[in-house]
């Protein structure tokens, strides 16, 4: 390839990434596959993409003797970076549920507890990383950042079939600073799609299961156009709630091509595209769960009921898109550049159910009262039910661009920059119901809504973000001889929230049904603004003993920017009263320690690391006893202590044993001050959701077009409340998944599979996820007070529902 057509190559790129951070201004304001690794877009999830040639060089012999190695069947995999690292391979995720996410997905990885409403994937899930959640966690996709922009929270439902997941890697401690990611107080999830083949062909497949669950998944591949290959996938999954009412349908649109320059430069294209409209399950709190396990929202309706438990109105629609370019160009010998730009959108939110009175004095701008029959029944009086909708639009534009250097052999250097500026608008609006049946007229929210008589929308509250992420790094990898390997790394984080909040927006007040007017529910609001910067060092070192031993040591400090929520709710803290005054915001920023032992052997491997993670100012929501407002306070300090082991042991070619262990403590040093609700005494107590021990063992058995899985994970016991004075108990689940690759049929009907997954076969029953993060105290009867006087205000915590034993089979093939 010529200079000038290298030159253009990365002109595009440069040309889409600043049309990228440009599109923010640019937008109008609105109030059973073979295992294959990607390698175009490899940057954006690998953990030793700064190792040098001599580190290279030093793992080969290791990595040629892995190659022979059934890993736990894809279930663990060879790692170099000086840290812990675990990877889950397509060899492990095409075995999985085909509409899995990667939150089941990574089920299996030492330190890592999840869990789902729902096996077949429609359902977001939650899940800890060594007693992080998830929206502590940074995640990527391609190269580009997934979580939440204003609050950091996972949406899983909403990214990639499994058909098309490339291995998906875990940092248990902390992200590299390469990664475009600003809110991560732990460590990191980062997969790839995979690349398109270089044949033609249509990839098909249909699963069917219980609670009419069925799934269609087509993929078509062009296969190589000149230096041009692509695919586009399209998959629609649908399936009855296994409790209460209510149905799931999630449809995805995924695709990706690559441009092959020349065996040194490529761009890749990727996209994925989701519309869901989903019925929430219904949290349970111990006792409902003990009284009636498959209980969720009410499932019939009577007209004129007031009822905000029906299911119809727990409904969850979303749409969404992430478009992101991945060029990779040589440009010396000695230096390569990467650059990722991308675009997300998204639109959708929750509803739940409120209600609205009619009035005919309400003739001027009063909160939910109108002059208007809501339910044709020729009156207008009464309190009539209607969905409340919380929604939000997301534009999120970004790239990432990074120069790798050689310096020599034995030392490279990495540095780069992050730049991404997301707007997010969020409300909450009132939607009117069939009176006849109870449905939302409007499932989305946007044209039928409850109004005032000025014509403006009826909103509980208005809010608006703009957040500013800016992210310089630079890593050094130096490999001094073939035993030892040190990096150092050096990143400086810059975020900027600027907003706005309203609450009751165009409210002059209230009229009740008597007539009576109030300034109650009248508008209040502010527009706030805070920057938080952090410098985010990591260093570590790696010992290789032998082909067979590495040791090593790293250190790494985190930082995550509070929640745009807080930055909003707590500028009004107290508003309209004598204490007055907006809260502090502090961000979270952990410090995390790594010491480990790998072993890569023919028959044998084995990972053993102990960490020790400082967690500062872990952000909690509190109550403001003034607005009735949830604002945020501070947890000064947690401490996670622990240990993660895994094995994969090979007894012959055909069987193959996989295990890991996790033994996790995660103790607040502090009493908890929720504000208005008083001081709990956390001090000493464990963190919501961590169990101290858990576990997973898989046996995997490949014989020629036959295979099998078995796997168990146990969960141990957690706390429901920050006080801890709920625990429920632990519990263990076996999965099953079992298959048969056919022969191909003829030239044009290739690679015919049958695939069978049971989950939870011994059908147990637990509450596996403590959904409640404002449940401080389970219960107090005894009205206990805290230091002030306060009387401690308890609630009960509501839980997640492990699901009944389910069933589902995979038919598959590729054609043409």
């Amino acid at each position: 390839m010529n200079r000038n057509s290298l030159s253009a190559a990365i002109a595009v790129t440069l040309f889409v990434a600043a049309g990228a951070a440009l599109a923010q201004d640019a937008s109008p304001q609105t109030n059973a596959t073979q295992p294959q690794r990607s390698n175009v877009a490899s940057s954006s999830n690998t953990t030793n993409d700064n190792a040098t040639r001599r580190a290279t060089q030093q793992m080969s012999a290791v990595q040629v003797k892995a190659n022979s190695l059934a890993l736990g069947g894809g279930l663990m995999s060879i790692q170099d970076a000086p840290k812990a690292v675990s990877t889950v391979s397509r060899e492990a995720i095409v075995k999985a549920a085909p509409g899995a996410t990667f939150v089941q997905a990574i089920n299996s990885i030492p330190g890592v507890v999840s869990s789902t409403d729902d096996y077949t994937g429609l359902n977001d899930g939650n899940a800890s990383v060594r007693g992080f959640p998830l929206d502590e966690i940074g995640v990527t996709v391609n190269g580009a950042p997934i979580n939440d922009s204003g609050n950091y929270k996972i949406y899983s439902s909403e990214y990639g079939d499994t058909e098309n997941m490339g291995d998906i890697t875990v940092q248990q401690g902390y992200p590299d600073n390469d990664s475009p990611i600003a809110g991560a107080a732990g460590g990191s999830i980062a997969w790839v799609t995979v690349d398109p083949s270089h044949q033609a062909g249509l990839d098909f497949s249909q699963t069917l299961g219980d609670n009419s669950y069925h799934r269609t998944f087509m993929r078509l591949n062009t296969g190589d156009l000149g230096p041009v290959r692509s695919w586009l996938s399209y998959s629609n999954n649908e399936t009855n709630l296994w409790r209460g009412r209510g149905k799931s349908k999630v449809t995805k649109v995924d695709g990706k091509s690559v441009w092959q320059i020349d065996d040194k430069n490529s761009i890749s294209f990727s996209l994925q595209y989701n519309r869901e409209v989903k019925t929430n399950y219904e949290s349970l709190t111990k006792a409902q769960a003990a009284a009636d396990y498959k209980q969720s929202y009410l499932g019939t309706y009577t007209r004129g009921s007031t009822s905000s438990n029906y299911y119809a109105l727990h409904q969850n629609p979303f749409r969404n898109y992430l478009a992101s370019l991945d060029g990779e160009f040589t440009l010396t010998d000695s230096m390569r550049l990467s650059v990722v730009p991308y675009f997300q959108y998204g639109y959708g939110g929750g509803g739940s159910g409120s209600t609205v009175t009619e009035n005919p004095l309400a003739n001027d701008n009063y909160f939910k009262s109108v002059n208007v029959d809501l339910d044709g029944d020729g009156k207008i009086s009464g309190t009539k039910l209607v969905n409340s909708l919380s929604y939000s639009y997301t534009y999120r534009p970004g790239v990432i661009a990074k120069l790798n250097q050689d310096l020599s052999d034995n030392n490279s250097l990495e540095y780069g920059v992050w730049y991404e500026r997301p707007r997010q608008q969020q409300g909450q609006v009132l939607v009117p119901v069939d009176p006849a049946t109870g449905v939302p007229v409007d499932t989305w929210g946007k044209d039928v809504l409850i109004r005032y008589p000025d014509g403006k929308v009826q909103k509980v509250y208005d809010q608006y973000t703009t957040t500013t992420n800016e992210k310089a790094f630079i890593t050094d990898n130096w490999t001094p001889n073939d035993q030892w390997t040190f990096s150092g790394s050096l990143a400086y984080v810059w975020t900027k929230r600027d907003g706005y909040i309203a609450e009751y927006p165009n409210s002059i007040g209230s009229i009740s049904a008597a007539g009576k007017v109030t300034t109650t529910n009248a508008q209040f609001d502010a527009s706030p603004t805070a920057t938080f910067h952090k410098f985010t060092p990591t260093a570590g070192a790696k010992y290789q003993l032998n082909d067979e031993n590495q040791f090593y040591f790293g250190i790494g400090k985190t930082f995550r920017a509070p929640i745009n929520g807080a930055l909003l709710s707590n500028a009004l803290y107290g508003y309209g009263s004598s204490a007055a005054a907006a809260l502090p915001n502090k961000p979270e920023t952990s410090t995390t320690a790594d010491l480990g032992w790998r072993f890569y052997g023919e028959r044998i491997s084995a990972n053993i690391d102990a960490y020790a993670s400082n967690l500062n100012n872990k952000q909690v929501s509190g109550f403001d006893q003034t607005t009735g407002l949830t604002v945020y306070t501070q947890l000064q300090k947690v401490h996670m202590r622990g240990l993660n082991a895994e094995s994969s042991f090979k007894l012959d070619d055909q069987w193959t044993v996989y295990a890991n262990y996790s033994y996790t403590r995660a103790l607040m040093q502090d009493d908890l001050n929720s504000l208005g609700d008083g001081i709990y005494n956390t001090k000493g107590k464990t963190l919501l959701n961590v169990p101290k021990n858990s576990g997973y063992v898989a046996v995997d058995y490949h014989n020629g077009p036959f295979w099998a899985s078995l796997s168990a994970k146990y969960q141990g016991a957690i706390w429901g409340d920050w006080s801890n004075t709920e625990r429920v108990g632990g519990y263990a689940t076996i999965d099953l998944g079992t298959g048969w690759n056919f022969d191909d049929f003829s030239p044009w009907f290739r690679k015919p599979y049958i695939k069978v997954n049971v989950f939870n076969l011994a059908d147990r029953k637990a509450l596996t996820y403590a959904s409640n993060v404002s449940a401080f105290l389970a219960s107090n009867p005894g009205k206990i007070k805290d230091a002030n006087g306060t009387t401690l205000y308890a609630t009960a915590p509501y839980y997640s529902i492990l699901q009944e034993r389910t069933f589902m089979v995979t038919f598959g093939a590729s054609f043409f």
